[in-house]
């Protein structure tokens, strides 16, 4: 395919939420045979984890459904909310701080909460599970998981 659907999907450190939903996605877009359709990336607001795989807990609640995260984090440049067509944020913090960086409307449209993709009537957040147990990661798995059904049902492809 000429022109892939560029996804980026931020949070704070790129090692839990955003690392956990470019896997979700990826391996939903794998199953249904339409990998080809896209390019998919991850990154965070901060640098604080910059070259790091994501954190160890991600990494397990993945693997255990079948989702190998090798992804390494870093930060978002300012080019990427060019080059990207979706930048999908998983918090309000993430949502406020990716808008401060943009000065155009197309751009900003751009800019949306995978959360709002969920397929219930569940808050619009992905919540970071970075200081909780392993079930705040099962959690957090589950979501986004959901959330790839419903943003690939939103894409129409």
């Amino acid at each position: 395919m000429k022109n892939k659907i560029k996804v980026l999907f931020i949070c704070l450190g790129n090692i839990c939420r955003s690392p956990a939903a470019q896997g979700a996605f990826e391996s939903l877009v794998q199953k249904e045979d339409k990998i080809n359709f896209f390019e998919i990336d991850s990154c965070g607001t901060s640098g604080y984890h910059d070259g790091e795989l994501p954190d160890p807990r991600t990494r397990k609640v993945a693997q255990k459904r079948g989702i190998h995260l090798t992804h390494r984090s870093r930060k978002l440049k300012l080019n990427d909310l060019d080059y990207f067509d979706y930048l999908l944020v998983m918090d309000d913090n993430n949502f406020r701080e990716v808008i401060s960086l943009i000065s155009d409307e197309p751009t900003r449209k751009k800019v949306m909460k995978f959360g709002s993709f969920r397929t219930d009537n569940g808050v619009s957040i992905v919540p970071d599970p970075y200081y909780g147990n392993e079930r705040d990661f099962e959690s957090v798995q589950d979501l986004v998981e959901n959330c790839s059904v419903g943003f690939l049902k939103f894409l129409g492809v």
